[in-house]
């Protein structure tokens, strides 16, 4: 009994490799589609512009005024930004050129508040709507409730006003030509 069950043990350990090894030669093997004739995008994905809409409004319910002062940028666009704080006036504010920011692609967005002048804020400590709590980390709650990123989690080059959904593509991807399905 015990050397069927060994037996057994490895066949299904070989049938196992042998899969593996099919799966990697499949892998290797199989031309990657080619997107390079995929237009850019020219404005904001409709499914990151239905969430804006709604992060802008569930905010609004709580009595948090947000304005969205960034969505669908250019690569001329982004290159100009890029350039602020290097080659013209201003503070650096970006550390992506052209085409390597999901801005580009219409896939993200940047927020900021609105105090009770209607003055846009970034104000992180800001509580408008009096309820003890900051109004930015509560936008943020909701803005990943709705499936975005924030951009103040990321480890190097924190972004605190900007919110991306990536759709499972890296940069690399959108670089390629592919977009969300």
């Amino acid at each position: 009994m015990r050397k069927k069950r060994k037996k057994h043990g490895r066949s299904i350990f070989i049938l196992l490799i042998f899969i593996f090894i099919l799966l990697i030669y499949w892998k290797l093997n199989v031309p990657e589609r080619d997107y390079s004739d995929v237009p850019m995008p020219t404005e904001l994905n409709p499914i990151v512009k239905e969430k804006k809409d709604i992060l802008v409004q569930k905010a609004g319910d709580i009595g948090i005024r947000t304005v969205i002062t960034e969505d669908f940028r250019s690569i001329e666009e982004q290159d100009r930004l890029y350039e602020q704080g290097r080659t013209t006036d201003g503070s650096i504010v970006t550390n992506a050129k052209g085409g390597e920011s999901y801005h580009n692609y219409g896939l993200a967005i940047d927020f900021a508040l609105l105090d009770i002048n209607g003055v846009v804020i970034w104000d992180m400590d800001y509580d408008g709507n009096g309820n003890g709590k900051s109004d930015w980390m509560e936008v943020v709650e909701i803005a990943k409730e709705l499936g975005f990123q924030w951009g103040g989690d990321w480890a190097n080059f924190k972004d605190y006003p900007h919110f991306q959904m990536d759709f499972g593509l890296t940069m690399k991807d959108l670089q390629k030509g592919k977009r969300p399905e």
